[in-house]
């Protein structure tokens, strides 16, 4: 058993699909007050701090910590959450026809152990079909999500390569994870 500090209703059905057993109960963290460029040290700072709160108000002696965050990246830019349906159409477009990468950073904290990754998975898309993309945003699906999308959903049907697992991309690279469970 283990506490997965997130609220993401995704990162808990990867871990029950991968049939590890948890309670899900967490802090939010301010991401917000982030300065960083790159998308590997936002994910990674971003990751921090919800590690720093959640092991400070839960510890992990009584259960294994599990913090994740997730980040997209397009053209080298960090694709957040979408403000409004014009923030989430550009970013969407930025994604058409793109390299997208998404990047999750996880702490997996025990009394023993101390557990850091940061996997990336690579999408490769087609043009993403512009009728498609104004039916979608008028969904709202959009909302709430990193990039504005998720793969398993929107994107989907646009994927024409993948490198690396879809977990990851999911936001919870459990492939990693589970060696370390004990």
């Amino acid at each position: 058993m283990l506490r997965l500090a997130s609220a993401s209703i995704t990162r808990a059905e990867l871990l029950s699909s991968a049939g590890i057993p948890f309670l899900q109960e967490s802090l939010d963290f301010d991401e917000d007050s982030i300065l960083a460029t790159s998308p590997k040290n936002f994910v990674y700072q971003a990751t921090l701090g919800k590690y720093k709160i959640n092991l400070e108000k839960f510890g992990c002696e009584d259960y294994p910590l599990l913090v994740a965050d997730t980040v997209v990246t397009a053209h080298g830019k960090i694709l957040r959450k979408a403000k409004d349906e014009t923030d989430a159409r550009t970013i969407l477009q930025m994604q058409s026809g793109s390299d997208v990468a998404i990047i999750t950073c996880m702490i997996y904290k025990t009394p023993r152990l101390e557990l850091i990754d940061i996997s990336s998975t690579h999408y490769f898309f087609n043009v993403f079909d512009p009728q498609a993309i104004e039916k979608y945003l008028q969904s709202g699906e959009w909302r709430g999500k990193a990039g504005a999308c998720m793969v398993e959903g929107f994107c989907k049907p646009y994927i024409r390569e993948v490198r690396g697992f879809e977990s990851t991309a999911m936001g919870l690279c459990t492939e990693v994870l589970k060696p370390f469970l004990s």
